[in-house]
């Protein structure tokens, strides 16, 4: 964090009717302290030996990360496409056991945690298996694919006293803590909505990823893919591009709702679901197949306040990502680079608009009267008034090994990490709303008696 306490006086200006005698935009660079899981060499005896059980773009990226930190081993791999054991084992820089069984992982006793980056239909069913197994577990975002599946990790995780991240890397980030201690300081005044979006507008973003030549049945576990999907002939573009297919994915919400919202509900401080959940939006552009829509467009509920959250395959916007309004300033989030706070000039000031319509006698005696309630301020109260304050992460500070430290931290102190399924469950069960009020054109309202979503 910055050397500088961040406190309301930071950023409220003078009392009533105070004035300004100049500017100054202001930049701050952050300067986190990084959690290491280790903070010196660990001996072999005790090192952490992991196993990834899904390995795609996304999986290689975690295990990747994990063996940037000190005193982590990885020593087997599962997927269910013989490329991607190849490729784990290219990024893992060594030739690890591996197998299309993820039970066969989960049996090895000289594990000590998982990383699943899997189709979000197989999540719920690995990462109970996993904890039952006495693994700890590093799980992709979204947590579940179905509402029920959020509380059975829960109870899995808890029964067995497992350690379970979920990997929306915003819960850990210097930029959404800064923000956070802004929000908290009351400097924002009154918080009453929140506008998040996250666009693409090219084919990798709308998941048409090439087709690997060597796609077959032969070297791809079809059946075991589908699991406990509707069952189909082979298809490798469900297989490769299943984000665009609600039978195995939960679409944009999934994919990019979950980061903006790991961030609202982080610097917000949320600790339920939203109330109601109303979505529009549509298929426009990418019809290849798919029945997830590449717009979609949702206005949440919480107590007081308003969050509405876009994701829209068909343009990129510019300009950052997240803007919380509040009646004494904004919050502007630059991704995971910068947050920027701009004031809000709430100085009283003599109403005019309105006024003109009276009288001239009435007009004067109305700004005289203002002006003897709000006598001028004496000269040596005056204060220089910040049009904005930026705070940056460093060049070099990456939010993923961040979020990944706190895990391993938590593996080893067995102490709470950052985003345990408790959390991870707000954030998922936020998603399903959207797609649900989506699919049903209807309101989604969460109903917490009954742990369901209803319309």
């Amino acid at each position: 964090m910055s050397k500088e306490s961040m406190t309301r006086r930071d950023f409220m200006r003078v009392g009533a009717g105070a004035a300004a005698i100049g500017s100054a935009a202001k930049v701050t660079l952050l300067e986190p302290a990084r959690a290491m899981a280790s903070p010196r060499p660990v001996p072999p005896s005790d090192r952490l030996r992991f196993a990834s059980i899904g390995t795609g773009v996304r999986g290689c990226e975690d295990l990747s990360t994990a063996l940037r930190a000190p005193g982590v081993e990885m020593v087997a791999v599962s997927d269910l496409y013989d490329g991607r054991l190849i490729a784990a084992q290219e990024h893992a820089g060594k030739k690890l056991d591996t197998t299309k069984d993820y039970r066969q992982i989960l049996d090895r006793k000289d594990i000590d945690f998982v990383i699943v980056a899997t189709m979000d239909h197989w999540h719920a069913k690995i990462v109970e298996d996993a904890c039952a197994a006495g693994k700890d577990v590093y799980c992709e975002k979204p947590m579940t694919h179905k509402v029920p599946e959020g509380f059975g990790i829960i109870e899995a995780a808890q029964k067995h006293g497992r350690m379970v991240q979920v990997g929306s890397q915003r819960r850990s980030g210097v930029v959404f803590a800064k923000a956070k201690e802004i929000y908290d300081s009351g400097a924002l005044g009154q918080v009453t909505a929140v506008e998040a979006w996250m666009d693409r507008n090219d084919a990798s973003g709308a998941w048409v990823y090439p087709i690997p030549p060597d796609a077959n049945p032969q070297t791809i576990d079809w059946e075991r893919f589908l699991g406990d999907a509707p069952k189909r002939p082979f298809d490798a573009k469900r297989f490769f591009r299943w984000r665009g297919y609600s039978d195995y994915g939960e679409g944009l919400p999934g994919d990019l709702y979950v980061h903006l919202l790991t961030g609202i509900y982080t610097i917000l401080g949320f600790e339920a679901p939203p109330q109601k959940a109303v979505a529009s939006g549509g298929l426009y552009r990418w019809k290849d197949g798919r029945d997830e829509p590449d717009l979609i467009w949702t206005l949440y509920t919480f107590p007081g306040i308003t969050v509405s959250v876009r994701c829209n395959l068909n343009n990129s916007s510019q300009g950052g990502d997240t803007r919380v309004y509040g009646t004494k300033g904004t919050l502007l989030i630059h991704s995971e680079d910068a947050v920027t706070f701009i004031p809000q000039d709430t100085n009283p000031q003599p109403e005019r608009y309105s006024v003109d319509g009276w009288p001239r006698k009435l007009r004067e005696e109305y700004w005289a009267q203002w002006r003897k309630e709000h006598p001028a301020p004496p000269l040596d109260s005056l204060t220089v008034v910040e049009d904005s304050h930026t705070f940056r992460a460093p060049d070099d500070y990456d939010e993923d090994l961040a979020h990944m430290e706190n895990f391993l931290t938590a593996v080893r102190t067995r102490k709470p990490c950052n985003e345990g399924p408790v959390f991870a469950n707000w954030t998922a069960i936020s998603c399903h709303m959207a797609n649900h009020s989506y699919a049903n054109k209807a309101e989604a309202v969460w109903d917490e008696q009954a742990k369901t979503i209803r319309t």
